[in-house]
């Protein structure tokens, strides 16, 4: 696919994201892996008033165009595509839920068959970093390594996909769970049933 189109896509996700609440403003992030580099969202700029123009091209050593500045996540977006070559498109989001199962510094577990979407039985949470730091990009490389979606802590979350379409699938279908698992959490430690990290497997 072109650049142009690619861009696009990245917009469109990006303004999705915003009708559904899961970002506010500027925050949150999208790229899509594209020749010898990504494509991503730009820093500073509201998601509603970018163009195809504003998508920024950073190369995989980190390099970028002259004039535009890629968002401050930029660098884990690239260790996302190192650390896994069926990666090539990453969604990052501030979804309070999110935010808030990753404040408690809790994984999201099996509470629903969706978490097997991301290839594991449970959502990890990695440290937190500075975002924009070097650290938090080696934190995110180590837990996608592991799970296709992962929990920032005090932060977010990603989802990485084969593409931006099944990217932004995974994102959507784990939305149900930090929910979930917050309501769990205000009652008592959600049960969890054997079979159901069974199914996980399957």
């Amino acid at each position: 696919m072109c650049r142009k189109k690619l861009s696009e896509k990245i917009i469109k996700t990006c303004l999705e994201m915003n009708k559904l609440g899961l970002n506010q403003g500027t925050a949150g992030n999208v790229s899509v892996k594209f020749e010898d580099g990504m494509l991503i969202t730009p820093s500073g700029i509201a998601y509603e008033k970018l163009t195809t123009d504003s998508i920024v091209f950073v190369e995989k050593n980190g390099t970028f165009e002259k004039g535009k500045i890629p968002s401050s996540e930029w660098m884990f977006h690239l260790e996302c595509y190192k650390a896994r070559d069926d990666i090539n498109a990453v969604v990052h989001n501030h979804s309070i839920n999110c935010a808030a199962v990753s404040i408690l510094n809790k994984p999201i577990p099996a509470i629903h068959y969706m978490v097997a979407a991301s290839g594991t039985t449970k959502i990890p949470c990695v440290p937190y970093a500075t975002f924009g730091t070097e650290t938090l990009s080696a934190h995110v490389s180590d837990g996608i390594k592991k799970s296709k979606a992962i929990l920032l802590q005090h932060h977010g979350l990603i989802a990485c996909g084969e593409n931006l379409d099944k990217a932004c699938g995974l994102h959507m279908k784990l939305m149900f769970s930090p929910t979930s698992t917050l309501r769990c959490f205000q009652s008592q430690n959600p049960h969890l049933s054997w079979m159901m990290t069974k199914c996980m497997w399957y």
